[in-house]
């Protein structure tokens, strides 16, 4: 019975590559992902309806693994399939399957119901998989490629992993990418600058740009400068850094910044100032000013950074433009001194600590619980 079984699952599997690979689909990533997650689904339910005797999953894998390889190539090692199991419960609750595995042995008809689609596919157990493939892949539900998913599963916590693939999706990030945003604790350098219903926010939708303050993170991560923290640095040693890495620092900023220009001359009354720099923000509609301070922020820094937005304000910004931002990068700032200095109703400049090293990511959670208690 249970040599019976392990045959049908394999033939299962076999006809859904099979199928998977002469069907013609726009995205080749996608249908590798839905057939990934078809798998993984095969074998836990095939498991949940077999034998529960020490080994017998691993000896299954192994033997499957063999025989599609045999025919498929490379792919489809028994450490794949486990991969493709993890996969399937860690993404299930997307899809709910209602039928158990075991009809599809049956012939006769199930229904598989798809609660991101919202209605029932009805398909006869030779029809299966070509319903699968061709009818039941609704947009939406995997947006990444495979690669991306293989990352994403290695974030055991939830609210975390729902937030770097919303945003790996809607940036386009690479894989690279995704793993230096993770690395340098996006999730919790974003977090520490909200409150915690913003915080369920960045989970249920990314991180959303609608205010000048949603730009902004603690601390600032620019470990791509390649700066040593214990070495002795200037103002315009640490800006030309930046420029040479502009990229690298977009990045950094977030969403919809462009950058216009550095040490921007402003004149007022025959006194000449210079402003570090200059970004627009095309999701805000507003200037975006950057000052950089090595050492310690002060009342004097952040009255510098008033005058500077109130020029941009009056003298060169559009009407139909929003109020000028502006963010001061310092290593240390006391917030009692930036809270006094700037008005209590303040929503145009803000004080961004950064950092040369990544974070560590057990200190920023503790920083968020302590922040959120």
């Amino acid at each position: 019975m249970q040599k019976m079984q392990s045959t049908i699952l394999l033939n299962q599997i076999r006809e859904l590559i099979a199928e998977a690979r002469v069907s013609v689909v726009r995205n080749i990533d996608f249908i590798q992902v839905w057939t990934n997650f078809h798998i993984g689904r095969m074998i836990v339910e095939h498991e949940q309806q077999g034998s529960h005797r020490a080994g017998y999953s691993e000896k299954l894998l192994i033997n499957i693994s063999e025989k599609l390889t045999h025919e498929f190539g490379r792919g489809f090692t028994d450490r794949n399939l486990r991969f493709f199991r993890q996969f399937y419960l860690t993404f299930k609750d997307r899809t709910i399957w209602k039928s158990p595995i075991s009809k599809l042995y049956k012939k006769e008809n199930v229904s598989i119901s798809q609660s991101q689609v919202g209605k029932s596919i009805e398909v006869s157990n030779q029809g299966i998989v070509q319903s699968l493939i061709a009818q039941s892949c609704p947009p939406g539900i995997f947006t990444l490629s495979w690669t991306h998913y293989l990352f994403l599963m290695s974030i055991g916590d939830q609210d975390e992993r729902s937030f770097y693939e919303i945003e790996a999706t809607s940036q386009h990030w690479s894989v690279r990418e995704l793993k230096r945003q993770f690395n340098t604790s996006l999730y919790e350098r974003l977090a520490l600058s909200r409150n915690k219903s913003k915080v369920k926010e960045l989970v249920k939708r990314g991180h959303i740009i609608e205010k000048p303050e949603d730009t902004l993170k603690q601390p600032y991560v620019l470990e791509f400068l390649g700066l040593d923290e214990k070495e002795e640095y200037t103002e315009t040693e640490l800006e030309t850094a930046i420029i040479n890495k502009i990229e690298h620092f977009l990045l950094e900023l977030g969403k919809g910044f462009l950058f216009e220009a550095r040490q921007k001359r402003i004149t007022i009354k025959e006194k000449h100032f210079h402003v570090d720099l200059v970004f627009y923000n095309r999701l805000l509609r507003c200037y975006v000013l950057i000052d950089l301070k090595i050492g310690e922020l002060t009342h004097q820094d952040i009255g510098q950074m008033q005058m500077y937005v109130n020029h941009f304000d009056r003298n060169i910004k559009l009407p139909e433009e929003n109020p000028t931002a502006g963010i001061i990068l310092c290593k240390h700032h006391e917030q009692a001194i930036v809270e006094m200095t700037l008005p209590e109703n303040n929503q145009q400049i803000f004080a961004g600590k950064y950092r040369l090293l990544i974070p560590s990511k057990a200190q920023l959670r503790k920083q968020i619980e302590s922040v959120q208690l």
